[in-house]
């Protein structure tokens, strides 16, 4: 599974990113995670708000922070 997190690297995007890995290891899943910053990558994903977070390529939602149990539901799907 490759998770993405979208975001120009604000504070909001670091939240993110740690909700996130604590969602992956709290499910036991094995997944690539990563910080996307590059503008024009986000923009290609026609991402208008962030952070955002995508899931094999799928985005699964934008402009806002879950906590871990929330993203969980998005990983198990």
């Amino acid at each position: 599974m490759k998770i993405e997190i979208l975001g120009m690297g604000c504070p909001n995007c670091q939240v993110l990113y740690e909700n996130v890995r604590k969602a992956v290891e709290e499910l036991g899943i094995n997944a690539e995670i990563t910080k996307v910053e590059d503008l024009d990558k986000i923009i290609n994903y026609g991402i208008m708000s962030t952070p955002a977070l995508t899931v094999d390529g799928e985005i699964k939602f934008a402009g806002r922070i879950l906590a871990p149990d929330k993203i969980k539901e998005f990983l198990i799907k």
